[in-house]
């Protein structure tokens, strides 16, 4: 008579106790605080609005898809500039614009977002969809009716460039500030912190806190504490797009968490422009136990390849997160978000409900 088959484990190993299945962090409800407009996109849809549109893409966007990137200098900065600035020309026509943000939003409903707000730049669009006023309204319809068929929440921050001059950064706070009760729920302010001071825009931030906008500057992430301290200071931050420099200086680290400025920390971003080595090198469990509130992000999911949900996963296996802690940290990225006071409670009750 044949011995049964044991799999190749010992009769101790079957008498292990199994071990708890780990919860779904897609089930888990939560908030998306740091995405960008086109870098929202879908590859596929990147390649065939191309096709459609005639625009040649690199192979760094087709065949060798996601591309490798390293922008911790200055050519590689303009590589991935020029990347995203390719992908955004494929952008053509309002149906273009819609369907971006119709996929985006089923992307997120899928990835357990609850809550999206999403970074656009009105003055990269502006010229083909007949001025910066326009394309904001564009956008505001397009988030309506998308997040509204996804069942997902959507607000748009208004982001000016640090590159150009901080007047258009004047003029997109005046525009953002129109459209508080339309949708429009922070000023950012993105592109190369290298290349323009955050306390060149104080200006801009102070027309848009003072129209009840969220402060949401990108600091901390390509330079150090001094970027995060004058995002702080200067512009009165609320949140902070990426931050993870912070952790660099205590006495700044200290402060930023007193003020409760919430960190939109992006760990498949940093890896792949070069600001952390690994994901197991950003210092998210030094911020986390060091008090700091913490909203996972993707960044671009279009040139870095992965979503929100990914980012969890990897807080779970490169960062020794447990599933209560990937929970405090859903409930750190909707407190943080301008989502409606019923929105907040309904999901921090269903992140209860995914513990439990």
């Amino acid at each position: 008579m044949e011995a049964e088959p044991t799999s190749g484990r010992s009769p101790a190993a079957r008498d292990d106790p199994p071990r708890p299945a780990e919860r779904d962090v897609a089930a888990l409800p939560k908030a998306h605080l740091h995405l960008h407009f086109t870098g929202s996109m879908r590859h596929s849809t990147l390649v065939e609005l191309a096709d459609r549109h005639g625009v040649h893409l690199p192979d760094a966007l087709v065949e060798d898809w996601p591309p490798r990137l390293r922008a911790t200098d200055e050519r590689g900065w303009f590589r991935f500039q020029r990347l995203y600035d390719i992908a955004r020309s494929v952008l053509v026509t309002p149906d273009d614009l819609r369907r971006l943000l119709r996929e985006t939003a089923q992307d997120e409903a899928a990835e357990g977002s609850r809550w999206l707000e999403i970074q656009v730049d009105p003055s990269g669009y502006a010229a083909r969809f007949g001025g910066l006023t326009p394309t904001v309204e564009l956008v505001l319809d397009a988030a309506r009716e998308a997040g509204a068929a996804a069942g997902v929440g959507i607000g748009i921050v208004v982001a000016a460039n640090r590159t150009r001059h901080p007047l258009d950064a004047k003029t997109l706070a005046r525009l953002a500030v129109r459209y508080t009760d339309q949708g429009v729920v922070g000023f950012g302010l993105s592109n190369d912190e290298r290349r323009g001071r955050a306390y060149d825009f104080e200006g801009a931030f102070r027309i848009a806190r003072r129209g009840g906008l969220l402060s949401v500057p990108h600091g901390g992430e390509l330079l150090g504490p001094a970027s995060v301290r004058e995002c702080v200071e200067t512009l009165g931050a609320d949140r902070l797009g990426h931050g993870v420099r912070a952790v660099e200086d205590p006495a700044l680290l200290r402060s930023v968490i007193e003020r409760g400025v919430a960190l939109e920390v992006c760990p498949a971003s940093n890896v792949s422009l070069g600001v952390a080595p690994t994901v197991a090198d950003v210092p998210l469990r030094a911020l986390y136990e060091a008090g700091a509130r913490i909203a996972l992000g993707a960044d671009d999911p279009l040139l870095f390849g992965s979503r929100l949900a990914r980012q969890y996963s990897l807080a779970r296996t490169e960062h020794g997160f447990t599933d209560a802690e990937l929970a405090e940290l859903a409930r750190h990225s909707i407190l943080a978000s301008a989502a409606p006071e019923s929105l907040k409670k309904e999901v921090l009750e269903g992140i209860q409900a995914w513990l439990e």
